[in-house]
């Protein structure tokens, strides 16, 4: 069981590491919170009452007090990020010693166990602003979709960013393949079918290829694998906790790990042709996408077919206009010539990222 008695965020957890603090002198309780810890890859600090150096106290990014040692740290300075853990769940009394050190959350073991795994984890990994998390997806079979969400991602990279590019299509054959990496060594979708709990965001950014400066999750060769949605979420949750930017190729289809992947996006990109039957299927993609995703905008892609410019694409969809995609003439070339989309930072394309990211970032408040 857990409760909430204020909503405030526990301090210094912004960008940094931090290390929590456990106070009690219960030995049961005090092997079930190390445990925990473990669990969440964090080394506590361990006292059995405040503790002598103020930093202790007011430094700790998140404080656990157990129940037996509410009343030796009712004296302390009000904080928050402060957790008061107990066993018993009948105890009507634990609301009071709760206020009384002004913890902002009640959790009862061992049903809280995993909550309380998510938030040491998230004091562990330095948790700030999460990632700026765009999707991209076409609005017809071959409308540069993939092209665009690995552009946009290299050009994330290029600006300093941490950037990750997830490839949530099972069937697109990869983007590892699209940024010349399919040999490259770390870990695929498959190995992540099997994730149900929290995922590490730094082990998760450690174990994926790097290619051109950013991160990529994509498919192996091998049998296709179901992914699970709570395996999506737990990724997808982990790689948005790095900060940065989060950049998803999407499916047409929308099945439950797909809708899972659109739920965590700050904006999707349609992109479509402007052509009519492109125009025709990009509406039946926005009509099931606007059911889930909270800011879906057009990117439109020449050539232009007889009456259609962007803007009328945009007005014919009822989406905000984000621009022309132009033609990357490096992707033209034979295999094994060309560059990553977007990788030149100086083509028409890169120019074309570069203000995307420029106008997201900054109705998004900054860089994250």
């Amino acid at each position: 069981m857990t409760g909430t008695v204020a909503h405030d965020p526990p301090p210094a957890t912004a960008g940094r590491p931090g290390r929590p603090l456990i106070v009690t002198e219960d030995a049961a309780l005090l092997d079930d919170l190390l445990r925990l810890c473990a669990a969440a890859g964090a080394t506590p600090e361990v006292h059995h009452g405040v503790p002598d150096h103020g930093g202790g106290w007011d430094g700790a990014p998140l404080v656990l007090v157990g129940d037996d040692a509410a009343r030796r740290v009712r004296g302390a300075a009000r904080r928050r990020g402060v957790v008061l853990v107990g066993r018993d769940q009948d105890d009507p009394d634990v609301w009071k010693r709760a206020v009384g050190i002004g913890a902002d959350h009640v959790l009862m073991l061992p049903d809280g166990e995993q909550w309380l795994i998510d938030r040491i984890a998230d004091v562990a990994e330095g948790v700030g602003r999460p990632a700026l998390t765009v999707g991209v997806i076409g609005g017809r079979g071959g409308a540069g979709a993939s092209t665009l969400a690995c552009a946009l991602a290299v050009t994330s990279a290029h600006q300093g960013l941490r950037t990750l590019l997830v490839d949530a299509d099972p069937l697109g054959g990869g983007l590892d393949v699209l940024l010349g990496g399919e040999t490259a060594q770390g870990l695929r979708w498959p190995a992540f079918a099997a994730s149900r709990g929290r995922v590490g965001g730094g082990a998760l950014e450690e174990s994926l290829p790097e290619l051109h400066a950013l991160r990529v999750l994509s498919w192996d060769r091998g049998d296709c694998v179901a992914v699970p949605p709570q395996a999506v979420r737990a990724v997808l949750a982990a790689a948005r906790r790095r900060g940065g930017t989060v950049v998803v190729d999407l499916p047409r289809r929308l099945d439950d790990g797909v809708a899972e992947a659109l739920a965590q996006l700050d904006m999707a990109v349609l992109v479509v042709p402007a052509e009519l039957r492109a125009l025709a299927a990009a509406g039946r993609v926005a009509s099931a996408m606007g059911m889930v995703v909270r800011d879906l905008r057009v990117a439109v892609r020449g050539p232009y077919g007889p009456g259609l410019d962007e803007e009328e694409v945009a007005r014919l969809l009822g989406l905000p206009l984000i621009g022309t995609v132009p033609v990357e003439p490096a992707l033209l070339r034979p295999r094994g010539t060309a560059r990553p989309p977007g990788a030149s930072g100086r083509g028409p394309l890169s120019r074309f990222c570069a203000a995307f990211w420029e106008q997201a970032l900054t109705e998004a408040g900054g860089p994250r």
